[in-house]
């Protein structure tokens, strides 16, 4: 059984960005959220939507932030620090560009190139021991067009693959809650959608 205090879904906020391949945490943290019967909830001194849900017999916090992907770790901070939640009870999902879509990993510490992940680890002190939980997005190919191709939304096919990806990884949060990482990765890295 792991010790998961909150569950985090990096995005960036407004209409603007809902179905862009950034928001992949977001979608992930959403469907768990729906999945327990639970409404997230705006609270400004979160930075975020927050909500709470039980899984396993354990108390979980859901958050996804409101401010954007590169300031991330102002809304972890502030909802950690303000239940005592250590890093190594923290799960961030976000979209990974060095995974394909209908991919989907967990991990354990290690750095990142991801902004949003980058941004928690200075906010907790530079601090890497938190969970992720990474959604596969693709890449563009070339550096310089990763910029555009975060920020922008995937066709059909690759949606439908980012979808069941995170469906996958909404089950084995909850395998990795009641169980452990070692049975949750065993599942989670098995799946690929086609």
């Amino acid at each position: 059984m792991s010790n998961i205090q909150l569950i985090v879904g990096l995005g960036n906020p407004g209409l603007e960005y809902k179905y862009t391949r950034h928001n992949a945490g977001t979608w992930l943290v959403e469907n768990l959220a729906r999945m327990h019967n639970c409404t997230l909830s705006l609270q400004s001194k979160f930075f975020g939507y927050t909500g709470r849900v039980t899984i396993g017999g354990q108390d979980i916090r859901l958050l996804v932030p409101t401010t954007y992907m590169n300031k991330s770790g102002q809304a972890v901070a502030a909802l950690a620090g303000f239940y005592r939640i250590p890093p190594e009870s923290i799960l961030v999902a976000y979209d990974e560009l060095d995974l394909p879509p209908g991919i989907a990993k967990f991990k354990f510490s290690g750095s990142s190139s991801q902004n949003g992940i980058r941004d928690i680890v200075s906010s907790l002190g530079n601090n890497k021991d938190f969970y992720r939980l990474r959604v596969g997005i693709g890449h563009p190919g070339h550096k310089g067009k990763v910029s555009g191709y975060v920020l922008g939304k995937a066709p059909a096919k690759e949606q439908e693959q980012m979808d069941a990806a995170i469906d996958e990884g909404v089950r084995c949060v909850e395998i990795l809650i009641k169980d452990d990482l070692k049975k949750a990765m065993n599942r989670l890295h098995s799946f690929k959608a086609e």
